[in-house]
């Protein structure tokens, strides 16, 4: 049985930090993400660059994956996503590359972006301050301020609308202002609709789906074309909110590996939730993978969720799925009778590190 029900009562209780508050938020963060942009200066000309290459971690670089996927079939210029502390040695001074570090402080990050700029790099920097913004006002880069006191990874509407919108702006892309407003707009109707806690469980997807989670090892697949972000945003998640582990691949490579290791250990397969990421405009045959293996895995007793994206748009759907994910980890912390937002081990590690 869960150590909690998922009632209005244990929800203040247990989220003594306002995570669903935060998680709620997300469609005025969209919002406003256009404003910020707007009243941002670019430090930079306009021009074509050879590559476009996001820099950050955690809760900061998920914004950039979101970007790359999205922009797969819009844009030309090769787009790639580092978490690491340096750069690829093809970054030079024909680069764009966006250093996002949502606290301004994280060491990787700063590594990168000291690497940018000795390779004459066009720097874009997303920060909320930290000594990244001090670094870019020294080094008069474009700085994109974005509002403090969150925890990063309740930062995604300004890490993702706001790269998508500079590159508008810098005339890389279409402009993004209809599509970020319909994709508010949904995200409004969806936690009216079918994610608000005043939603029972029978019409609220993400508890439905919490439920099915509760004391599973969970398996998030999806398509890898425009959701693969979608991925790794409910792995992390499901880690850094519910604190449990989950894993998750994408089609149709996982049809070329993963598939095979679904048979050992069988005393183990009843214990793992497969949860399949839908969205209408997947090419015709991964949709076909999709439910041959959904088929497949079922028939030895591992039970197989879908969860369909909505929307019309391909950005509203993609932060539809990222949504559900969003209050599918925090229901399933809820479940588990804990806080969803105090990340210790977290901490702990950064405090462990800085003595060294």
């Amino acid at each position: 049985m869960p150590k909690a029900a998922i009632t209005l009562e244990n929800i203040k209780k247990l989220d003594t930090s306002g995570m669903l508050g935060l998680l709620e938020d997300l469609p005025s963060h969209c919002r406003a993400s256009l404003d910020i942009v707007a009243h941002t200066p670019l430090a930079c000309d306009k021009r074509e660059f050879k590559n476009i290459v996001f820099a950050g971690l955690g809760g900061s670089a998920i914004g950039a994956d979101l970007v790359r996927t999205f922009l797969y079939e819009k844009c030309r210029i090769p787009i790639a996503v580092v978490r690491e502390y340096g750069l690829p040695a093809y970054v030079d001074s024909a680069s764009l590359v966006f250093i996002a570090s949502y606290s301004g402080n994280t060491e990787e990050t700063l590594s990168a972006y000291a690497a940018a700029q000795e390779r004459g790099a066009t720097v874009i920097a997303v920060t909320s301050g930290g000594a990244l913004k001090e670094q870019a006002g020294r080094d008069k880069v474009t700085c994109v301020q974005v509002p403090g006191g969150l925890p990063p990874r309740c930062s995604l509407g300004y890490q993702s609308i706001i790269p998508l919108c500079m590159l508008s702006k810098m005339g890389l892309i279409e402009n993004m202002e209809a599509y970020v407003g319909q994709t508010a707009g949904l995200l409004e109707d969806m936690q009216r609709q079918c994610l608000s806690p005043r939603i029972g469980q029978k019409d609220n997807i993400a508890k439905y789906t919490a439920a099915k989670l509760y004391n599973k090892f969970a398996f998030i697949y999806s398509a890898s074309v425009h959701f693969d972000a979608v991925v790794t945003r409910w792995r992390g998640q499901l880690a850094e909110n519910a604190k449990t582990l989950a894993s998750s691949h994408l089609f149709p490579e996982m049809n070329h590996n993963e598939i095979m290791g679904w048979q050992h250990p069988g005393r183990l397969l009843k214990d793992f939730t497969v949860v399949m990421l839908r969205d209408k405009g997947m090419h015709p045959r991964v949709a076909a993978r999709m439910d041959i293996t959904g088929k497949i895995i079922a028939k030895d007793g591992t039970e197989v969720l879908e969860v369909w994206s909505r929307g019309d748009s391909l950005l509203s759907r993609i932060f539809s799925l990222i949504y559900i994910g969003d209050f599918v980890s925090f229901y399933l912390a809820i479940l588990y009778g804990t806080d969803p937002t105090p990340v210790e081990r977290i901490t702990d590690l950064k405090n462990r590190l800085a003595k060294i």
